[in-house]
């Protein structure tokens, strides 16, 4: 079986060496030291001043609602993984949906502004695939209406934007390392910001309210274990190399997928980028449904990465109208790209799918 994404497990010996310090020091949550170590390496790693390492990426936009003091309209992307929708819900906020650029899937900017209301607090954006906002317009408009910007980064682990880590832009910057992404914890994600002000409240929310026996503030249990520590200690170096093999094998998957009429999100100047995934716009939905189902036929997993557009969800009552986010998610298939992918692999998933269409 071929699944849109593989976990990368290190050698046992790497992460045995991080299990055996925490057997050690019987350390094993609470902000311990390889926790404490990681945090200290994602902040150089990610350029900011603060990141707090939580128990996953939704708990993380959660925390950030809170900590920000959000309680009304939040303009978010109709067009990202559901957490980002469910996160505003949960805090009980009503998430506004402003339609998505065709051109990087991505919140369109010129379509906030008429969205803005007088109960409107905050922008919640997505780097989808990891390819970065329109940040320079997302931030005027926050600027000129007084608005927090929080970036939902699950995908933008190691890409840069304008010489600047991507996940270091805006109020807050959210992260997953769910075992799928390219960087990972197994479970955890990760909370980034350099505001003084918002990092101790950050710090506090994350761990029930309370310092020892001093009690500040609410607070939930949004820490994560010295054993997911480990395996992002173990895996940090590596991302590089994660990186440039995806990096080859999205260049062979664009080679081989020429003949089939396919189109590709497209990156804003200025970008690096991590290759998280590969998506594919197909011509429509039927095209979509043939190529998937082909793919299944020899046991090859693809993913409809983003669907259903989120402001069609069966709980949500949102009178948004959001026509390319709705025709995207129809049309969008991500293919299998992870580090221990075959180039055979790739192109065999190529072929079926030129096979499907041409």
């Amino acid at each position: 079986m071929i699944n849109v994404t593989k976990t990368y497990l290190p050698p046992f010996e790497e992460y045995e060496t991080y299990l055996k310090k925490i057997w050690k020091s019987n350390w094993v949550s609470n902000n311990g030291p390889l926790v404490i170590e990681l945090e200290a390496e994602l902040k150089k790693k990610l350029g900011s001043k603060y990141v707090f390492f939580t128990g996953n990426g939704t708990i993380a936009i959660q925390i950030a609602i809170k900590v920000l003091g959000l309680t009304k309209e939040i303009i978010t992307t109709p067009y990202s993984y559901v957490a980002t929708t469910t996160s505003v819900l949960w805090e009980n906020c009503k998430p506004v949906f402003a339609d998505i650029d065709p051109e990087t899937c991505c919140i369109d900017p010129s379509l906030i502004e008429e969205k803005i209301t007088a109960d409107t607090e905050a922008i919640l954006a997505t780097h989808v695939y990891g390819i970065p906002c329109a940040i320079e317009k997302i931030e005027k408009i926050a600027k000129k209406h007084n608005l927090k910007v929080i970036y939902d980064a699950a995908h933008a682990f190691g890409a840069v934007y304008k010489n600047k880590p991507l996940a270091s832009y805006g109020t807050i910057s959210t992260l997953s390392f769910h075992a799928t992404k390219l960087f990972h914890t197994i479970e955890g994600g990760a909370i980034l910001t350099d505001n003084d002000e918002l990092a101790t409240k950050i710090s506090l929310y994350r761990s029930f309210g309370h310092v020892g026996d001093e009690y500040f503030s609410i607070g939930i249990n949004g820490k994560n274990s010295e054993f997911h520590a480990a395996m992002g200690l173990c895996l940090l170096d590596k991302v590089s190399s994660f990186i440039e093999r995806r990096k080859e094998l999205f260049a062979e998957y664009d080679n081989a997928l020429k003949r089939a009429g396919l189109l590709r999100p497209m990156f804003p100047e200025g970008t690096i980028y991590n290759y998280a995934y590969y998506p594919v716009i197909f011509k429509n939905e039927a095209d979509v449904l043939k190529v998937k189902n082909a793919l299944a036929e020899q046991s090859i997993n693809a993913r409809r990465y983003f669907y259903p557009s989120l402001n069609k969800l069966p709980y949500i009552t949102s009178a948004d109208s959001c026509p390319v986010s709705e025709d995207y998610a129809k049309r969008v298939l991500c293919l299998p790209l992870y580090y221990e992918l075959a180039s055979e692999d790739v192109a065999r998933i190529s072929s079926i799918i030129v096979k499907s269409l041409v």
